[in-house]
């Protein structure tokens, strides 16, 4: 069977995975069941048929109020931050060719996370400022970090080493300052560090769907060049030069959709590290697909927050818990296979 098809389009053309799509399609139908699942729940249960009927234009002012004003925004942005998160992964994961990179545990997310907290509560910034602030902490945070761990090239484990120390300073430095903040900030704070999708607004999905609209066709005009990197810098430096030049921009393509999820939903953890694994495994390959790894991100975030309201009922968890709490493991499998085999993977 021929996995790849070839799309055109006037003098444009490309070739894509049928496989890699039919597993995208799949998970994006079952984020959007769960997703209108999730609008049923709350404090005020509506059945799936009168949501589906106030998403159509037909419901009541107080039906509208409830699930486009309120519960849409939410799960919105649940897909939107997965999906960033795992793009960002990826990018990161097929650039150091090591499943253990990602923007959470090499100090992307720390670095965005710091900012954030600075200018809630330093600075007394309004959420407008926020995502702003957050992406320069995690250019800042990936500048240092690529800086510190560059000897002739970026080896993979060099990279994490680097990272993990980074991620250290710079949560004790969040660390800090949250103790320096009067208790009310401290608290709405820590929950936000936490990972939480609770009072989620049309704001934050606009940010998100702009991030997404702007991040993923530039990484993946990128893609190309990331396959090329993935044969060694040599190769790659001889079928298509600039090597230093395509490795900055799926940086900043990287860098720049974690820190605006970031600053949407908090540092939602271990979604960028396990999206792009699941969906090497789907796809039974090491190449690990952009969009079908985005899908994959948004099905986790979305089923990661209908557990985290309804495990402890009527008490909301926030995301970041479960997230965590799913990905932890998968994080010492990972680490255990990279001891036995002498590399990640």
């Amino acid at each position: 069977m021929n996995r790849l098809l070839v799309l055109r389009s006037g003098p444009i053309s490309a070739r894509v995975d049928a496989v890699s799509v039919l597993v995208g399609v799949i998970a994006w139908a079952l984020t959007l069941g769960v997703a209108a699942y999730s609008l049923t729940l709350g404090d005020y249960e509506i059945p799936l048929p009168d949501v589906l009927n106030t998403l159509a234009g037909n419901g009541s002012l107080v039906m509208t109020d409830v699930v486009v004003n309120s519960r849409l925004p939410r799960v919105i942005v649940g897909m939107g931050v997965g999906a960033a998160f795992a793009i960002s992964g990826a990018i990161f994961q097929r650039l150091a060719r090591n499943p253990l990179v990602s923007p959470d545990l090499i100090g992307i997310n720390a670095g965005a996370a710091l900012a954030a907290v600075v200018m809630i509560t330093i600075l007394g910034s309004g959420a407008g400022w926020i995502p702003i602030g957050a992406l320069l902490g995690s250019l800042a945070t990936a500048t240092i970090i690529y800086t510190l761990a560059y000897r002739r090239g970026v080896a993979g484990y060099r990279l994490i080493l680097v990272g993990i120390g980074i991620t250290a300073m710079v949560t004790a430095a969040t660390s800090y300052l949250l103790t320096l903040a009067d208790i009310y900030t401290a608290k709405s704070a820590s929950l936000w560090l936490a990972g939480s999708l609770s009072g989620r607004t049309w704001t934050h999905a606009a940010l998100m769907g702009g991030t997404l609209l702007i991040g993923v066709p530039f990484a993946l005009l990128l893609s190309r060049q990331l396959r090329l990197l993935e044969l060694g810098d040599d190769l790659a430096r001889t079928l298509a030069g600039r090597v230093e030049l395509a490795r900055g921009l799926l940086i900043l393509a990287g860098v720049g959709l974690a820190a605006l999820a970031t600053a949407a939903a908090g540092p939602i953890g271990f979604v960028a590290l396990v999206a792009p694994q699941i969906t090497r495994r789907l796809l039974a390959e090491r190449v690990i697909g952009l969009l079908t790894s985005g899908a994959i991100g948004a099905l986790l975030v979305v089923v990661s927050d209908l557990v985290a309201r309804q495990i402890f009922a009527p008490t909301t968890l926030p995301v970041g818990i479960v997230t965590a709490f799913l990905g932890a493991p998968y994080l010492l499998i990972l680490m255990a296979r990279a001891n036995r085999v002498g590399r990640g993977g």
